[in-house]
């Protein structure tokens, strides 16, 4: 069987009040999955500039595989600036090469090949990339143990409630945070009633493997049909938080492909996404002492 992780989307610069670093879900995920000794793809565009040259050549130094074509549109930045809290805000540059993903007879065959993919509605806030984010998703062939990931990440006013819909039904694994799923929750109408229910409506309407729902400060659940994992958040110094969500469903991801048990994964998703938010900027190499849990 094919082991091969994708993380799908945008790929792009986050520049920060210190300078720029690498940013974009797919490749903060892809990064860490590598990390646990996982065959990892970042799949994305970038322009033919500068910037573009300069993404390639950091992935190829923490030698991340990826399959980032040039488009004629500029490479991808956010403005970011963080709060007193180190909480990140951001400011996403419009029709952008990430905007711009095609579908290749080369991406078909890596969806061929893909056991896990994580992207998110980002990506999908114009046609090109959502009509290619879909294409690959259909392609995957089933199998067992297959993961596809959306992890929901609203940024902005870049997402609809058809994109949320159409991911929910194409996916088996739902990610979203507390804020986003009052969002989500306003969007389809549902009744004013406490989270965990409205984790349950969307497990059971959408027919998940399973619904992580993280709530910053107060802990982390795992809903499951039937079961419930819930982990605490580890009181860590925080740098800033860039990436911590992302490592958390990389960590996961891993290891549940590694054969760990829901509530075994949560934990060390938990323990990663903490340690991530002590060090600045979204890749950090993780110490050897949580790579070996897996």
């Amino acid at each position: 069987m094919n082991n091969i992780i994708v993380g799908m989307g945008e790929a792009l610069w986050d520049v920060l009040p210190e300078g720029k670093k690498i940013g974009g879900a797919p490749a903060n995920f892809a990064y860490h999955v590598s990390q646990f000794g996982f065959d990892s793809r970042v799949v994305s565009a970038v322009g033919n500039d500068k910037l573009g040259d300069e993404i390639l050549q950091v992935f190829d130094g923490k030698q991340l595989k990826y399959q980032l074509p040039k488009v004629n549109y500029p490479t991808g930045t956010v403005q970011v600036a963080l709060d007193n809290q180190g909480v990140p805000c951001y400011d996403i540059k419009e029709n952008v090469a990430w905007d711009n993903i095609p579908f290749t007879d080369e991406l078909k065959r890596l969806a061929l090949s893909t056991r896990a993919v994580c992207f998110g509605s980002l990506a999908q806030r114009n046609e090109v990339s959502r009509t290619t984010i879909n294409r690959f998703l259909d392609t995957m062939p089933d199998m067992e143990g297959q993961l596809k990931i959306f992890d929901i990440n609203l940024r902005q006013g870049f997402y609809t409630k058809e994109i949320i819909r159409e991911s929910c039904r194409r996916c088996n694994v739902l990610k979203i945070n507390d804020e986003e799923l009052v969002v989500i929750s306003r969007l389809f109408g549902y009744p004013g009633i406490d989270l965990q229910d409205k984790c349950w409506i969307l497990l059971a309407k959408y027919n998940l493997k399973m619904l992580i729902l993280t709530c910053g400060t107060n802990g982390s659940y795992v809903f499951t049909p039937g079961v419930i994992s819930y982990q605490e958040t580890p009181k860590v110094p925080v740098a800033d938080t860039v990436g911590a969500g992302d490592s958390f469903t990389a960590t996961f991801t891993a290891s549940l492909l590694k054969g760990k048990s829901i509530p075994e994964a949560h934990k060390l998703a938990v323990e990663v996404s903490a340690y991530v938010c002590t060090q600045s900027g979204a890749m950090p190499v993780l110490p050897e002492t949580l790579k070996e849990r897996l």
